[in-house]
């Protein structure tokens, strides 16, 4: 067995290990379901609005958003997050140091984000067909949708957030980026079908793998005569899958490279001098 191999077992181990962390650890639970279940609240409280002149609730419109704003906003900055303090405590230092130790690592760190981000969009699945309902999932065509949506989608979003967590310097640093991203999904129609937008605004969203998203989503989970409101009346399904595609072999090719670079640039002094301003803070 060559040592990429052994690298790759050793990454699913280690995703093995967080996930198993993640779901026994109270806090752990909590940091997982919390946003769900405040979305859900919110959710409740729209079912018996409307989109414009449709008959169709502004709960089971946004439905599709929230699934697809888990997916991205927890794919990108979650695991970059990781990422920043695994680099301040010297997680990353140790996994330089093992032959292969970064492929290991990458694979550990997507694969443990990838489980936590598909637990909360089941989670929201289910509580959305409880509370909100209209979900539309009658056929084995919408579960297919579904399910390519959902895995494009985390190959699209988790190696980008590699790629911040690798070029964002501190965790201080990387909680500025959140309005950024909150701008993103605001402006990509990911809650809402984009002929709400201004016609620029159309443009741009279509760009962000935060629009493709939504629209999957929504054209997995409901009724078909709700492409009306889409643009161009149409679902688009190829666009979809080449869009977020193209988004998924950015990331994949350019993740391994960067947290390469910067894990070369790591060392033991340079913890030591993050691990010592932090405690400066402390104090």
């Amino acid at each position: 067995m060559n040592a990429k191999s052994v690298a790759v077992r050793s990454g699913l181990r280690r995703t093995r290990i967080e996930v198993r962390q993640m779901f026994t650890d109270p806090q752990g639970l909590a940091a997982v379901f919390l946003f769900p279940a405040l979305i859900m609240v919110a959710l409740f409280f729209m079912r018996n609005g409307s989109f414009q002149d449709t008959n169709y609730s502004l709960a089971v419109l946004a439905l599709p958003g929230v699934m697809g704003t888990i997916i991205f906003f927890n794919g990108v900055y979650t695991i970059g997050e990781a990422i920043v303090l695994d680099r301040e405590d010297g997680t990353l230092l140790r996994a330089k140091a093992t032959p292969n130790g970064m492929i290991g690592y990458f694979i550990g760190r997507v694969g443990s984000n990838a489980v936590t981000v598909t637990v909360q969009v089941i989670a929201i699945l289910v509580a959305g067909a409880i509370i909100v309902g209209g979900v539309s999932l009658g056929s084995i065509g919408s579960w297919f949708t579904l399910v390519w949506v959902v895995l494009l989608g985390l190959l699209a979003t988790l190696p980008l957030g590699a790629v911040l967590g690798a070029l964002v310097g501190t965790a201080r640093a990387l909680f500025f980026v959140t309005m950024p991203l909150m701008v993103v999904v605001g402006i990509s129609g990911i809650f809402y079908p984009i002929t709400a937008l201004p016609g620029w605004l159309q443009d741009v969203a279509q760009v962000l793998p935060c629009y493709w998203l939504g629209l999957g989503l929504r054209s997995a989970l409901l009724p078909p005569d709700a492409v009306v409101v889409e643009l161009d009346q149409s679902w688009r399904h190829l666009e979809t899958a080449a869009a977020l595609g193209a988004w998924a072999i950015v990331g994949l090719v350019a993740a391994p490279i960067v947290l390469s670079r910067m894990a070369r640039n790591e060392s033991g002094s340079k913890v030591d001098e993050r691990r010592d301003r932090a405690l400066a803070r402390a104090y």
